[in-house]
């Protein structure tokens, strides 16, 4: 029996190791994508990419459960339809439960840019949170530079572009929060991880809103397509362009999300597209 401070390292260990859920005891493993990962736990809960899709998208979730443990059971046991490729804890572990090479089960009904089989162009990440129905906590920083540093191995390895490292809620705006406003862009995108702009200061003044019709409710759905959110062109502020404008909010100005476009938010929207043209010039002339 080890005793002093082996003895005491050893229990911690034992304490804090994530068990195999029973139902994929006998799943067959695989080898890591990603040198950080220090588990894999095998999913049940994949398929292949449709028409040999190459991912080129990363999309971060939070687990939204109440503790780890629950929500690895979920992602890894057959028969809950959902997955995902990594779980990153919040000491800063990570989990792999897919390959990468094959489709995880993560986005759901979600559309970007036109496409609307998420799963099949994406890494899915899950980031431990019991998220906004057990009270939100902060992330942990050693968890973000979790995240950070295997997103930037996802992103040399599949060549993935800043502006297609999204939130779920960007993804599917109408039935997601994650990973919420309380998740930190800046400092992934400071360590090149993701596409920003500094938010627009909020002030006051007129704003669109539900239930206006106009041509600059027009403008603003197009802005928004052309960034890549799935909104109605109409020219009218319907429910799902209030739902998108949020979604757009607690990605890019999350000081205030309410779904109303403001001056800051238009503001910012404008400075994101105009950093998408100046990216798109340097990589064509290159």
């Amino acid at each position: 029996m080890p005793s002093g401070p082996f003895a005491s390292a050893s229990h911690e260990a034992k304490r804090r190791a994530i068990p195999l859920p029973k139902a994929n005891a006998n799943m067959k493993t695989f080898n890591p994508d990603s040198s950080i990962a220090s588990d894999i736990i095998p999913s049940a809960n994949f398929g292949d990419r449709n028409k040999g899709r190459l991912p080129d998208m990363i999309v971060l979730h939070y687990t939204g459960m109440p503790d780890v443990d629950s929500a690895i059971t979920q992602l890894c046991t057959a028969g809950t339809e959902v997955s995902a490729h990594y779980v990153v804890l919040e000491d800063g572990r990570i989990v792999q439960c897919v390959p990468e090479a094959k489709r995880a089960w993560h986005a759901g009904v979600a559309s970007w840019g036109g496409e609307d089989d998420i799963n099949s162009c994406s890494i899915g990440v899950e980031i431990v949170n019991r998220g906004h129905d057990w009270g939100y906590p902060d992330f942990p920083p050693r968890q973000i530079a979790a995240v950070i540093a295997l997103c930037r191995g996802i992103i040399l390895r599949r060549d993935v572009p800043s502006h297609r490292v999204l939130g779920h809620s960007d993804v599917a705006p109408s039935r997601k929060k994650d990973p919420g406003e309380k998740f930190p862009w800046h400092s992934l995108a400071n360590s090149g991880v993701g596409h920003w702009a500094q938010p627009a200061p909020i002030v006051r003044g007129e704003a669109l809103k539900l239930g206006a019709i106009s041509e600059e409710v027009g403008h603003l759905q197009q802005a928004l397509a052309k960034y890549g959110y799935a909104v109605p062109i109409n020219g009218k502020y319907d429910g799902p362009t209030m739902e998108v404008v949020a979604a757009f909010q607690r990605h890019f100005r999350p000081a205030r999300v309410d779904g109303v476009a403001d001056r800051s938010t238009l503001t910012t929207l404008q400075s994101l597209l105009t950093g998408l043209s100046t990216n798109a010039r340097a990589v064509s002339a290159q």
